[in-house]
C-alpha cells in the first residue's frame, strides 16, 4: 500500500486528488495539508510520497522541499509548467513532476513510479523541458535533451517519454554526438542554456 499526503491550498483540488488517488486499491491517502507550514510541523514516518503544489503561499512548494527530509519521496504537482520551475524542482530533489490537467489513471501511475524508485515525468511536463530545436537534432532528441537538462537518468527518460531504455540510449548517443559534447553533464548544461 502506498500512503500518500496531498499537500494544496485550494480544498477542492486537494480533496479531488485524493479522492481520485483512494478509488486505486493499492494507495491510501492519510493526511492532507493546506501549506507547506503544516507540512513541514507534521510527522511523516506514516508517508511514502507526498504530492505537493508548487505555487503555495507562504513558504512555495519548492521552498518546502528544499527544507523536507527523507524519507518520504516528493511528487510536485502545478497547473503551469514552467521549465526553469520544473528543472528547479528536479534538481532539489521532488521525485516527479505531474501538471494538474493530467487524468486520474496519469496521477496514479506517478504516484507508483515514484514509489518505485523512478523518476516520473507527465508528458506534458516532457514538452515543457524540450528544448528549442537546435540544428541537426531531431524532436526526439530535443525532448530527450530537455530531460536531461532536468537530470532524468536514461531509464526515468525512458518512462517518461514511453521508450525502452536502451532506445533512449541511442537517442543520447545521438545527441552527444550532434552537440559535439562528450558527456550527459555537458548536454546537460547546453539543454539548461548555460554553455
Amino acid at each position: 500500500m502506498v500512503r500518500v499526503a496531498v499537500v494544496d491550498d485550494q480544498a477542492l483540488v486537494r480533496e479531488g486528488m485524493s479522492l481520485i488517488l483512494e478509488a486505486h486499491p493499492a494507495i491510501t491517502v492519510t493526511a492532507q495539508y493546506s501549506s507547506g507550514a503544516e507540512l513541514l510541523a507534521a510527522d511523516l514516518t506514516t508517508v511514502d510520497i507526498v504530492l505537493l503544489d508548487l505555487y503555495l503561499p507562504g513558504p512555495s512548494g519548492l521552498e518546502v522541499l528544499q527544507q523536507l527530509t527523507p524519507p518520504p519521496r516528493v511528487l510536485m504537482v502545478s497547473t503551469i509548467g514552467r521549465p526553469h520551475e520544473i528543472r528547479q524542482a528536479l534538481a532539489a530533489g521532488a521525485a516527479g513532476f505531474v501538471l494538474k490537467d493530467a487524468t486520474g489513471e496519469e496521477l496514479a501511475a506517478a504516484v507508483h513510479g515514484v514509489h518505485s524508485g523512478l523518476t516520473v515525468v507527465s508528458p506534458a511536463v516532457s514538452s515543457a523541458l524540450q528544448v528549442p530545436a537546435r540544428p541537426g537534432l531531431t524532436p526526439r532528441e530535443g525532448e530527450v535533451l530537455g530531460l536531461l537538462g532536468a537530470g532524468l537518468s536514461n531509464r526515468d527518460i525512458a518512462l517518461a517519454l514511453g521508450l525502452a531504455e536502451r532506445t533512449v540510449k541511442v537517442h543520447v548517443g545521438h545527441v552527444l554526438a550532434k552537440l559535439g559534447v562528450r558527456s550527459r553533464t555537458q548536454a546537460a548544461l547546453l539543454a539548461q542554456g548555460r554553455s
